[in-house]
């Protein structure tokens, strides 16, 4: 069965995928999407994420051109700070340990606002990210960690916006459409062979872009490269992230590429399911561990929870706690930082725990070694250096002396009752390898040379991340790399080269 073609198809519909289609249409190129959810899932990861969406900015003049509506008393009690580009720059270096591509890495940072300036003019909106990163000290907001800005409505409010946009500019759909592999010959990429209930049939094409995530949920290729363990880790997000679009795209010959043992992976609750649940979004995360502690099942600390902000550490941390005995780790908190903790700790679907005193809450951890875990928390008490103001605006250098494991920052004691703790374990959220790409998302074949006709964005461009991430760039990623993909696949597809 054969269907009708398109100047370009996008393999996709995530922030990334919609991003390329919105562009390639804007080179006069009709565009087909390939959904493989269900309308009611449609979005990919996107729609599980808190829509945070890392950019530069040189004051808030620049913010003022993304979120228009900020009335003047917001911005008086607010310092927004900057983010440069050479602050993002750095903190791409620092986070990938200077692994990551020079190429791609200019042009996330340095298209990072051009990119959402494009996507305010097309009709997303934004917000300040108050609460979450920034705390509200002396009647006034303090953002921290160089993330400021979210899409209106968090991810399901981005796939919302980008959709209506993309109805409204005329961009055809097909959701429950499977992409299976590329149409390719010696000329280089023609379309995609889809299926679609129980038929297969071909899509012709003049190009196509692949923006159809890592493989996250597939457990067998996890297992395969990021090794041993990882088929026990929780999926953040959507069901269907399972690595076709790299699979099809390395059989047209593209090139692997990036950190394939990589990815990101934060504490998850433990009793969360298999996949993402879209009633609750990212909510199952549980990211204020920096106030306070984390212990495993032998009852001891094992990482540094004020290492960095927390838009520095999260993404690496679920790692950290899957290679734990068990798979698995208790947050610990006393009162003193209550107000302080996220909003994802109060929703109903929460492994937690409460207590008067340690030995009640020790009692209490299930899993944990109690003996151990109330020795640890006397060692741990009488070694925060309480002398050193807490702040958590800033690294604020207070931390404990003479551990094994010290903490850095933010360091205050478990001692004030009531006392909480939160099960967690890993959740992946995308993986980090994928395919080789030029710069203008071109994808590269194992010869080094752009296969014609075929172009990528999003999670499965590999050369990026490397060991970590900082919060909110893969959103950026996804919005820079698919308008540059899909300018490129339209003016090809339209020949305006």
């Amino acid at each position: 069965m054969a269907e009708r073609g398109a100047d370009v198809i996008v393999i996709g519909a995530g922030n990334a995928a919609l991003c390329a289609a919105l562009a390639a249409r804007e080179q006069g190129a009709q565009v087909t999407v390939l959904e493989r959810a269900p309308m009611a899932e449609r979005g990919g990861n996107s729609a599980f994420t808190a829509g945070n969406i890392r950019t530069v900015f040189n004051g808030i003049e620049d913010i003022k051109a993304l979120v228009p509506d900020l009335t003047a008393d917001e911005i008086a009690i607010t310092d927004f700070g900057t983010y440069t580009e050479d602050q993002f720059f750095d903190d791409m270096g620092r986070v990938t340990e200077y692994r990551t591509d020079p190429e791609l890495c200019e042009l996330l940072v340095k298209r990072s606002l051009p990119t959402m300036l494009w996507l305010r003019d097309k009709g997303v909106r934004f917000n300040p990210i108050w609460g979450n990163q920034a705390f509200k000290i002396d009647g006034r907001f303090k953002f921290w960690g160089g993330l400021v800005i979210q899409a209106w409505g968090g991810g399901p409010g981005l796939v919302e916006a980008l959709n209506k946009i993309a109805e409204r500019e005329g961009i055809r759909v097909m959701y429950e459409t499977r992409a299976l592999s590329l149409l390719n010959d010696d000329d280089g990429v023609k379309g995609v062979r889809v299926r679609q209930g129980r038929k297969t049939f071909d899509i012709a094409a003049k190009a196509v872009v692949v923006a159809a995530g890592g493989f996250e949920a597939n457990p067998e290729m996890r297992t395969r490269y990021l090794g041993p363990g990882w088929d026990m880790a929780k999926v953040r997000g959507t069901r269907f992230n399972t690595g076709d679009g790299i699979r099809m795209a390395l059989e047209a010959g593209a090139r692997a590429y990036g950190n394939w043992s990589g990815c990101h992976a934060v504490g998850w609750d433990f009793n969360a399911p298999e996949f993402g649940d879209l009633d609750v979004g990212d909510n199952f995360q549980k990211h204020s561990y920096p106030w306070g502690i984390m212990v495993n099942a032998t009852g001891r600390r094992f990482v540094d929870e004020g290492a960095d902000f927390r838009n520095y550490t999260y993404a690496k941390y679920g790692r950290v706690i899957l290679n734990q005995p068990g798979q698995m780790a208790w947050q610990v908190f006393d009162s003193k930082v209550f107000d302080r903790l996220r909003a994802e700790y109060r929703i109903k679907r929460v492994t937690k725990v409460r207590a008067d005193t340690l030995p009640e809450l020790a009692a209490k951890l299930e899993g944990v070694d109690a003996k151990v875990f109330l020795e640890e928390m006397a060692a741990y008490n009488a070694a925060v250096e309480t002398n050193i103001p807490y702040d958590p605006n800033v690294k604020d250098g207070r931390g404990t002396r003479g551990l094994a494991v010290n903490k850095t920052n933010w360091a205050n004691t478990i001692a004030d009752p009531p006392f909480e703790a939160y099960q967690v374990t890993c959740g992946i959220t995308f993986t980090f390898g994928g395919l080789k790409v030029a710069g203008d998302a071109q994808v590269i074949d194992t010869e080094e040379a752009p296969i014609p006709g075929l172009y990528a964005a999003g999670e499965l461009v590999g050369g990026l991340f490397y060991f970590n991430y900082p919060g909110g760039s893969g959103l950026t990623s996804g919005a820079v790399f698919g308008k540059i993909a899909g300018t490129a696949a339209g003016r090809a597809a339209v020949g305006n080269t």
